[in-house]
């Protein structure tokens, strides 16, 4: 038999900026063997970013050709760039049992939802807007409009919590990824997947 004989279980980590998403998601990959989801983008790559670990970086005639082709489970636009979860590698990892983690705005929860329903979302928010304006300016890679834009946006999403299977709250690091890890489980069991 062996865990390729069980459906994987794709986990959306999603909620605004500054919530910690990428953060919770590296360690839940790095502590407990969890695939990470690497979204493709038509933004240029940051000096510390590397193709293929961080985004899968693509023109954005590349990008619009894998839209017309359906390779995206969700896609949207933020600050005029394009960004994407590709489906391929979702579908391998669930087909192989494993789990496998997106970290997608709300926008891209709500996609998702539809086009895989049985996808358990978690909504991670920071513990208030200061907090996450301090995560968001601690980044050092966004100008002040942009930090403003985003700011603003989080304070809309913090109400689509609502429509999540589990909300947690990255008030501490270490606590946070806990909790995760504890829902993540508790999902697996509940889906016959428990290891």
């Amino acid at each position: 038999m062996g865990r390729s004989a069980r459906r994987g279980l794709a986990v959306v980590i999603s909620g605004p900026s500054g919530a910690g998403k990428t953060t919770v998601a590296r360690l839940l990959a790095a502590r407990f063997g969890c695939e990470r989801s690497v979204s493709a983008t038509t933004r240029a790559p940051r000096a510390e970013e590397q193709d293929g670990r961080d985004y899968r970086f693509m023109t954005r005639e590349a990008f619009a050709q894998g839209l017309e082709r359906g390779e995206f489970l969700e896609h949207s636009e933020h600050f005029d760039n394009l960004y994407g979860t590709p489906r391929a590698p979702v579908e391998r990892a669930l087909e192989q049992g494993r789990v496998i983690l997106l970290e997608i705005d709300v926008n891209g929860a709500r996609q998702v939802m539809e086009q895989l329903p049985e996808a358990y979302c978690i909504f991670l928010s920071a513990p208030d807007m200061e907090t996450a304006e301090g995560r968001l300016r601690g980044r050092r890679t966004e100008n002040e409009e942009a930090i403003r834009t985003r700011l603003r946006r989080a304070e809309m999403e913090m109400a689509a919590g609502l429509a999540y299977n589990a909300r947690v709250v990255n008030d501490d690091l270490e606590r946070t990824v806990a909790e995760t890890h504890s829902l993540i489980r508790q999902q697996e069991e509940r889906q016959g997947n428990g290891r």
